[in-house]
């Protein structure tokens, strides 16, 4: 039951794009929003960005060549092989096409889609683009692309790298370091308005328990 007042409900939000626990966690916590919001609540989602790896190359390369380097040949084939991930929450996840890159440029794109209201939708598609198309989300090209589906009216990608981009990447970097300056180390993380935090990969019940509680 919705308070008569109405208040407002927010939660920090704290992902990367190329974290598949990331993925799985906003997955089932945008269900459980979408829910919430249907009752007549009013929730606010505040996307904060983190970078795993932010030394990754904006050129991209295979996920898979990135596990043979790291843990080796074994590990990569098991995750590449495992089709499993995903499935019970309804996604097609395709480890084995995913190409690893920096992912400034994606927070970028969030963070200009947070001014048009869209910024759930484009992280989210985002998270399809990675996981399940196999693309670059750092190239210009391909986040003009996903922010056109989505209804962004300019991607904001800039080079689509790491460097350059001006007062962009100034934004991005102050961002960075507000969201570690908070206490974030890891993610995915979501902070909300009564200080309960869930980290990790919560059931989609731990979500709708922390929103309406």
């Amino acid at each position: 039951m919705v308070n008569d007042k109405q208040t407002v409900r927010t939660v920090d939000v704290v992902v990367d794009f190329v974290c598949v626990h990331c993925c799985l966690a906003f997955t089932r916590f945008r269900r459980a929003a979408n829910r919430y919001r249907a009752t007549g609540a009013d929730l606010r989602v505040r996307l904060r960005p983190f970078q795993l790896s932010p030394d990754a190359p904006a050129e991209g390369e295979p996920l898979f060549a990135v596990h043979v380097r790291e843990r080796g040949e074994r590990f990569a084939r098991e995750v590449a092989a495992d089709s499993t991930i995903g499935a019970a929450d309804g996604l097609d996840i395709r480890l084995r096409d995913a190409i690893f890159t920096n992912t400034a440029a994606a927070h970028r794109l969030v963070a200009v889609a947070a001014e048009q209201g869209l910024a759930e939708e484009m992280t989210e598609r985002l998270f399809r683009a990675y996981f399940t198309d196999g693309v670059n989300i750092a190239e210009p090209d391909v986040l003009d692309r996903l922010a056109a589906e989505v209804g962004v009216a300019s991607s904001g990608g800039g080079d689509g790298g790491d460097g350059g981009g001006g007062s962009d990447n100034d934004t991005l970097s102050a961002a960075l370091a507000e969201v570690r300056a908070s206490g974030v180390t890891t993610v995915p993380l979501f902070r909300f308005d009564d200080g309960t935090v869930l980290e990790g990969e919560p059931a989609e019940a731990e979500f709708t328990s922390a929103l309406t509680r």
